[in-house]
């Protein structure tokens, strides 16, 4: 029996060990909320669906062969079959030759540019076994490759906070710390409350779970907390928040309502909003209607968004009379126009004039994440370098379907104007596109483009389903690693727990063997070793500790004791700006906050004016064409797993009903469609269908169904791109399109779907939680 030190995305432990097998993980003493999905985490290791050997589609195979033998041509490959039919198991040599064979042929015929380098880096808290940067390092060292900016979680507050406030790290992490805000926070207004689901994970791990407690000590110290959300839930009962339950995509409204009142009512802060922001005399005439004729007062927000006008002005008043903190989660800005949000909630704090104070102004992200809200180190974690990218040209994160299917053509970002490249081979390792990408059905069509399509896995994902060759990578155990996160109190020295399964290899030994293949083995691997890289990526991290007087321990210590603590400081967001906006400005254009950006308002975009603005979404209940019966699909993130991670564990699938993602409903939305407890449904809308399981609650907003992202794509008919989805995966529902021209964010969040029942006799079962057809040659 021997023990090792381990981290994950769900928190750090000890692995437990006997005979090369996981006996059991045993969260840290000081972790008073360990995740229960550790243990989920650790029954994956040896599941069934595990990809054991390199594995080839059946005829994509027969076809590449004979290609060789100069018996065919590329054009012979039935790309529409993927999905479709059963795996080849061959020999790593030949599985090696056949990816190095078709990255070289791709290059001399087409270009660097027709090498998409996808993933999405959730595959391991492993800072050095990260499989996107392992990806793009390799792939940049053999010329580049298409790559992404950007992102699914927070893309279209990425794009617009360099504009009008600063950073992207305003979005991850640059808050106000947990220890300001505990103390000093007397009214929080949490635009899409505050999930404790999302708090216990991290990318890069998290050695404890802090938030529940940090939550409560700031109730305890006398904070009032309001929760805007169309679900209840979306806030803890332990904090009593009112709860303003908010027509699906109107937040924005509400910001402005309340803008209005503060301007109305002589409550806003004349002397910050002249100091320290830009824009403000455009802005204020926008609230009062002087540009179309609309004011956004109260009443106008209040048919907006069905909260009663009288609440708003009470909300207004309220918050600029107390120490307000104004939170906007991740997920408002996951829809159309999901840019205003956040701007609109920076106006409201600038128009309180509290940002800079202790416990006061505004924090995109808290509750995102597992750390957001500690403190960040100064100096930057580890992470193996990518090196440069020669292909210049990357496409926003979430137009993925875009590019496939539109070789070509131009598309706007940004203030650019771009082109999508004409892709010929897409490289996946570390994610899951059939989870988290938009209206699924368009992807499929998409996906039969390429003429190959490779991954990196150690699952049976949807996304392994729909490849053509698929190279069996090891998990986090079956290597050794750094876990690492900014907010986190503890760098972890992950240690091996465990020999890889069957056949599997780590990322960077394939990654080494195929650049070996393809003349690029010293740029790549740099001449180090697996153990050498962790030790190099510590020890730059050490030295950059130094530089803010911050002692780590040597790589030795760090290794043998499993980790090393952090100290820790406090933070008050933009104090120094506050206190002198001259001598430390923003790296806006300005140097200040800008309520009215002349850069955006130049690029000339109707879906994202030059100041924040009410913008109807495409779709949402107060359309006026909106069908009849429609609800709002709320497919946010899911509490029993990691996105699509852990499906297959017995958490996640303890929640199924008859062996399907359960979405739920108010109960009067569910009588009035003569669905009860329980029941399986079809949700569907102009883009697809998706079977799912029934389970009523209150804390659904009349007009909304919730039904939780992740659920592993499985077509009733795998051959048709527009079949039924039988096990509950939301994105088969939503829209696959730009936030705005500016972001091209995922938009995911403005849906709209019927909701039917059906009968459950003779429908299909379930199948994708099981091992696919894979042969022996």
């Amino acid at each position: 029996m021997s023990t090792v030190p381990h981290s994950s995305h769900w928190g750090s432990f000890t692995a437990v060990v006997d005979d090369d097998t996981l006996v059991e993980v045993v969260p840290p003493d000081t972790d008073a909320r360990p995740s229960r999905l550790i243990h989920d985490f650790a029954d994956s290791v040896d599941s069934d669906l595990r990809v054991r050997r390199p594995a080839v589609r059946r005829s994509w195979l027969t076809a590449v062969r004979a290609e060789r033998q100069g018996e065919a041509a590329p054009g012979t490959r039935r790309t529409d079959l993927r999905g479709a039919e059963p795996f080849v198991e061959i020999d790593w040599d030949e599985a090696l030759d056949l990816v190095a064979g078709e990255l070289e042929r791709v290059r001399s015929d087409h270009g660097n540019a027709a090498i998409f380098g996808g993933s999405y880096g959730w595959a391991s808290a492993g800072r050095f076994h990260h499989a996107r940067t392992q990806l793009h390092r390799f792939l940049n060292a053999f010329g580049g490759h298409t790559s992404q900016v950007g992102n699914y979680s927070f893309g279209a507050a990425a794009m617009i906070l360099p504009h009008v406030l600063g950073p992207a790290q305003f979005a991850n992490g640059r808050l106000s710390s947990w220890d300001v805000v505990s103390e000093h926070t007397r009214l929080w207004v949490m635009f899409g409350g505050i999930a404790l689901k999302n708090t216990q994970l991290e990318s890069g791990g998290l050695s404890d779970h802090p938030i529940p407690d940090r939550l409560r000590a700031t109730r305890d110290n006398g904070c009032r907390f309001v929760s805007v959300s169309p679900l209840r839930d979306d806030a803890p009962d332990f904090l009593d928040p009112q709860w303003l339950p908010v027509r699906p995509n109107t937040d924005t409204a509400l910001m402005l309502g309340l803008a209005h009142t503060l301007l109305a009512e002589n409550l806003h802060d004349e002397e910050f909003l002249t100091t320290r922001c830009v824009g403000w005399e455009r802005f204020g005439p926008y609230l009062l209607g002087d540009d179309d004729g609309i004011a956004k007062d109260a009443d106008w927000a209040a048919e907006i968004t069905r909260i009663r006008a009288e609440t708003i002005r009470d909300l207004a008043r309220e918050m600029a009379g107390t120490t307000t903190m104004i939170s906007v989660t991740w997920s408002l800005q996951r829809a159309d126009h999901g840019e205003q949000p956040y701007w609109a909630a920076l106006a409201l704090a600038a128009m309180l004039g509290q940002i800079g104070l202790p416990g006061a102004g505004f924090g995109f992200g808290y509750g995102a994440a597992g750390t957001m809200g500690n403190w960040q180190y100064p100096f930057p974690a580890p992470r193996l370098p990518v090196g440069e990218n020669p292909v210049t040209a990357p496409i926003p994160a979430a137009r993925i379907a875009d590019m496939l299917l539109h070789p070509g053509e131009d598309y706007e970002f940004n203030g650019e104007r771009r082109t999508y490249p004409d892709t010929r081979l897409v490289y996946w390792a570390g994610g899951n596109p059939f989870h988290h990408h938009q209206d699924l059905n368009r992807l499929r069509r998409g996906w039969q483009r390429p003429e190959t399509i490779v991954v990196h896995e150690p699952f049976w994902t949807a996304t392994a389903r729909q490849a053509d060759i698929v190279l069996p990578a090891t998990t986090t155990l079956e290597r050794n690693d750094l876990g690492a996160a900014s907010g986190d109190k503890r760098i972890v020295a992950m240690h091996r727990a465990l020999n890889p399964r069957h056949a599997a290899r780590a990322d960077w030994d394939i990654f080494s063997a195929l650049a070996a293949r393809v003349g690029t083995h010293e740029s790549f691997t740099a001449g180090r070793t697996e153990m050498e890289w962790i030790e190099h990526l510590y020890t730059r991290t050490r030295q950059a500790a130094a530089d803010y007087d911050i002692a780590l321990p040597d790589f030795a210590t760090f290794w043998a004791d499993g980790g090393v603590d952090v100290p820790q400081g406090s933070t008050v967001l933009l104090a120094d700006f506050r206190a002198d906006p001259a001598g430390h400005p923003l790296s806006t254009p300005s140097g200040r906050i800008e309520l009215f950006s002349e850069t955006i308002d130049a690029f000339g975009y109707d879906d994202c004016p030059g100041h924040p603005a009410w913008l109807p979404p495409t779709e949402w209940l107060g359309a006026p064409d909106a069908p009849a019966g429609s609800l709002h699909l709320v497919s946010n993130q899911p509490g029993q797993r990691l996105h699509s991670q852990l499906d297959t564990g017995g958490t996640s699938q303890a929640a199924k009903i008859a062996g399907r993602e359960p979405c739920r409903l108010n109960p009067a939305d569910a009588a009035a469609r003569g669905i009860a407890d329980g029941d399986v449904v079809r949700i569907v809308n102009s883009r697809g269908a998706c079977l799912a399981g029934v389970e009523l609650s209150d804390d659904i907003s009349p007009g909304v169904i919730q039904l939780s992202a992740g659920a592993w794509y499985e077509a009733a008919d795998p051959t048709d791109p527009a079949s039924l989805e039988i096990h509950g995966n939301p994105n088969v529902l939503t829209a696959d399109h730009g936030t705005s021209r500016l972001a091209q964010g995922p938009a995911a969040l403005s849906t709209l779907v019927r909701v039917e029942p059906v009968d459950a006799a003779g429908l299909p079962a379930v199948t994708v939680t099981s091992r696919p057809p894979v042969f022996a040659e």
